[in-house]
């Protein structure tokens, strides 16, 4: 069987922290997402909000931090929790418009 961990969301970029280098000098920038939409749960209409903590590495990190507050965009990564953490964070492996 072969493990997946694997995140579609579709979101609003709410916060960006500063850009920053990581100790191995990888571009990195740390984000606030936050998602709402309508989705049917067991036969009814559920409205559903999420603020989720994201981060974004490398290449990814240099042209997403070039994208205003507020804009809207379709991420894809994956989910990990960090060694010093208790929340899990998006890793944001690509973004593009809806």
């Amino acid at each position: 069987m072969t493990e997946k961990n694997h995140v579609e969301l579709t979101a609003v970029i709410a916060d960006q922290k500063a850009f920053r280098y990581s100790p191995a000098g990888l571009p990195v920038i740390d984000l606030i997402l936050e998602h709402a939409s309508t989705l049917q749960e067991a036969g009814t209409l559920r409205q559903v909000k999420a603020t989720v903590k994201a981060v974004a590495i490398g290449s990814v990190a240099e042209r997403i931090q070039t994208q205003p507050i507020g804009s809207v965009w379709k991420f894809s990564g994956f989910l990990a929790t960090p060694k010093n953490g208790k929340n899990v964070i998006l890793h944001i492996q690509e973004f593009k418009t809806l």
